[in-house]
C-alpha cells in the first residue's frame, strides 16, 4: 500500500516522522486560533515555594567547580524517552541536574543548567564578577510558560498547558531554585559568549541537541571538541557524581523522608498479604500495594520492586513478580520510594507469609541479622573503609555456613581471595552508596568508593543475604528453597558512628512477627 498522500493539491510521500499525527484531526482554522485564546480567567500568580535544596547549591557549586576554574559547565536535564511509538516514559531528570538545581518530580524536560565561571583558570575574577564568591554561579535555561494566545498553549503535546498543565514562569523558576533563569531559546547565544576566553565542558550522553550546540561553539572558537574533548567532559561528569558521595543535611533529610514513606509501603504489603495468598499472581499484589503508596506519597518507585516468594527469592533481581505467595513460605521484598526530590530509599525485608517464622526460617534469618549487626558495628569504627563493611558481614555468614557443614573447606579458606566458595550462597556485595540514584555514585573511582574511609554524611546500604536454591543438593534439605536478605539504609553521623535511617522498620524476628500481627489486627 502506498504512503503517498495529497497535500495542497500535490502528491508526495509524507515523511515518517510526521505520520504520528495521522491518527487524529487537528484544529487549524484561524477562527479557532482567535477563539481559543479568549475568555480565560487570570492565572494564579502565587509564587511557588523555594526548594529546600536552594540554600545548599552554592556549596555544591564550590565543590564541583574547584577543578574547573575558567570553564563554563553545561549540565542538561535530559529529554523524554520513548516507551512505545509516540508514548514516552515519565520524565526523570539526570541526577547531576537534579542535584545541582534542586528540581525534582517531573521538572524540567529539556532544561539545562549552566555554571558560569566567575574566575579565569588562574583564579583571577572575570570582569563583572569581582564581588561574587566561589568559582561558578548557576543559570537555569528552560521552556517557560507560554501565553494562552499562543499555539503552544493548546497544540504542543510536550509543553502545552492543555496537555501537561501549567509550567513555571521565569519568575517561578527563580523563586524555586534561587538561581537566575532564562528561556532555553537563548542558550546557543549564551554558550558562544566569550568562548575561547572561557572553556566549555558538557555532561555527555544526556541531551543530543545540547551536546551538538556545545560542539558547534567549541569548533567555531577553536576549542577542543569531539574525541579531543571527551576526557575533559568526562571529568566533569565524574566530578558531578563524586561530590554526591558525602551528603549535606538537606539530602539526609530527604533520604529520611523516603525511608519513612517506604515504611508505609511495607505496611501496605503486610495488610495485603492475605489477598496475595489468594491470588494466582500474589507477588503482583505485593508489588502493587507498595507501588500505590509510592505514588501517593512520593514521586514513585526508586527502582523496580522485587517481590519474591519462596524459591524466587534466590533470583537476586527477580522483578517479574508473577508467582504465587504460598502459606508457610517467606517473601523477600526489596523496595524503595523515590521522594519528590528524587532521593530514594532502598529497603529489603523478608516476611513470613503466615506471620510467624518456622524454626528453620528463624535459624537462617538470625544468621543474616547477625551479619547486618556486624556490618553496622564495623561502619562505626574509626578509619573503617567502605570495603570493611562487606568483609565484616560476610565473615559472620561464612561462620554459619561452616557450622552448617555446607562449605567444602574451612571458613578461613572460603574467605581468602583464592577461595570465595561462600559466594555460591551470598554472591553480591553487602553495601552500596544511596541517594539520588539507588546505586548512587556507582561510577566513582575505586579509591573514592570501595577503598575510601567512611566519612560523616556518607549514606549507604547494608544488605547481607543467604540464598538457598531449591535444587541445591549441597544444602541440607530443610534449607532449600528459601532466600533471606535484610537491607537497611545507613548514614555516618558527625561523630563517625553509623546510624540506621531505617531503624523504625522492624527487622528482628520478634519485631517482624509483632509488626505483622499488629497490622492484621488493626487493618484486617
Amino acid at each position: 500500500m502506498s504512503n503517498d498522500i495529497s497535500m495542497s493539491g500535490k502528491t508526495g510521500k509524507q515523511p515518517l516522522a510526521e505520520r504520528v499525527n495521522n491518527r487524529s484531526r487537528r484544529a487549524g482554522s484561524q477562527a479557532f486560533r482567535d477563539f481559543i485564546g479568549t475568555g480565560w480567567a487570570p492565572r494564579d500568580t502565587t509564587t511557588p515555594p523555594r526548594s529546600g535544596a536552594a540554600d545548599y547549591l552554592p556549596a555544591r557549586y564550590a565543590k564541583l567547580g574547584e577543578p574547573f576554574a575558567g570553564d563554563r559547565l553545561v549540565i542538561p536535564a535530559g529529554n523524554y524517552k520513548v516507551r512505545s511509538n509516540d508514548c514516552d516514559y515519565r520524565f526523570r531528570a539526570h541526577s547531576a541536574f537534579a542535584h545541582l538545581t534542586g528540581l525534582g518530580g517531573e521538572l524540567e524536560p529539556d532544561a539545562v543548567l549552566v555554571l558560569e565561571p566567575l574566575t579565569d583558570a588562574s583564579g583571577t575574577p572575570l570582569p563583572g564578577c569581582e564581588s561574587e564568591a566561589g568559582t561558578h554561579r548557576g543559570i537555569v535555561f528552560f521552556k517557560p510558560q507560554a501565553p494562552r494566545s499562543s499555539e503552544e498553549f493548546y497544540a504542543d503535546s510536550r509543553y502545552g498547558e492543555f496537555w501537561v498543565g501549567p509550567r513555571y514562569t521565569i519568575e517561578d523558576m527563580e523563586a524555586v531554585t534561587g538561581l537566575e533563569a532564562r528561556d532555553i531559546a537563548s542558550l546557543p547565544d549564551h554558550l558562544a559568549k566569550d568562548a575561547g576566553i572561557v572553556g566549555l565542558r558538557v555532561v555527555r550522553g544526556v541531551d543530543d541537541s545540547v551536546f551538538a550546540a556545545v560542539e558547534k561553539v567549541r569548533e567555531e572558537a577553536h576549542l577542543a571538541s569531539g574525541e579531543q574533548a571527551r576526557e575533559a567532559d568526562e571529568s566533569l561528569e565524574e566530578r558531578a557524581l563524586t561530590i554526591r558521595l558525602v551528603k549535606d543535611a538537606y539530602e539526609i533529610s530527604e533520604l529520611e523522608h523516603a525511608v519513612a514513606v517506604t515504611k508505609s509501603g511495607f505496611d501496605e504489603i503486610i495488610a495485603n498479604l492475605p489477598r496475595a495468598v489468594n491470588h494466582h499472581r500474589g507477588e503482583r499484589v505485593i508489588e502493587g500495594a507498595f507501588g500505590a503508596r509510592a505514588r501517593e506519597d512520593g514521586n514513585g518507585l526508586g527502582y523496580d520492586t522485587i517481590a519474591a516468594a519462596g524459591n524466587h527469592a534466590n533470583t537476586l533481581h527477580w522483578i517479574d513478580n508473577n508467582g504465587p505467595v504460598r502459606p508457610g513460605e517467606l517473601v523477600l521484598v526489596d523496595a524503595g520510594v523515590e521522594a519528590d526530590s528524587l532521593y530514594t530509599a532502598d529497603i529489603t525485608r523478608t516476611l513470613p507469609v503466615d506471620g510467624t517464622f518456622t524454626s528453620t526460617q528463624r535459624e537462617v534469618y538470625e544468621a543474616v541479622l547477625e551479619a547486618c549487626e556486624a556490618g553496622l558495628a564495623k561502619a562505626s569504627e574509626e578509619h573503617a573503609k567502605f570495603r570493611d563493611v562487606h568483609d565484616a558481614a560476610v565473615a559472620v555468614l561464612v561462620k554459619h555456613l561452616a557450622e552448617w557443614g555446607v562449605l567444602p573447606c574451612t571458613a578461613e579458606k572460603a574467605l581468602a581471595d583464592d577461595g570465595q566458595q561462600f559466594r555460591r550462597w551470598m554472591p553480591h556485595g553487602v553495601s552500596h552508596h544511596l541517594g539520588l540514584d539507588v546505586h548512587d555514585c556507582a561510577q566513582a573511582a575505586r579509591e573514592l568508593y570501595l577503598d575510601a574511609e567512611l566519612e560523616p554524611g556518607m549514606c549507604f546500604t547494608i544488605e547481607p543475604g543467604l540464598y538457598f536454591h531449591a535444587d541445591d543438593e549441597l544444602l541440607p534439605e530443610r534449607f532449600r528453597g528459601m532466600g533471606i536478605r535484610i537491607e537497611d539504609d545507613i548514614v555516618i553521623e558527625a561523630d563517625g558512628t553509623a546510624r540506621r535511617i531505617s531503624e523504625d522498620i522492624p527487622r528482628t524476628v520478634a519485631d517482624v512477627e509483632a509488626w505483622i500481627a499488629q497490622i492484621r489486627t488493626t487493618r484486617g
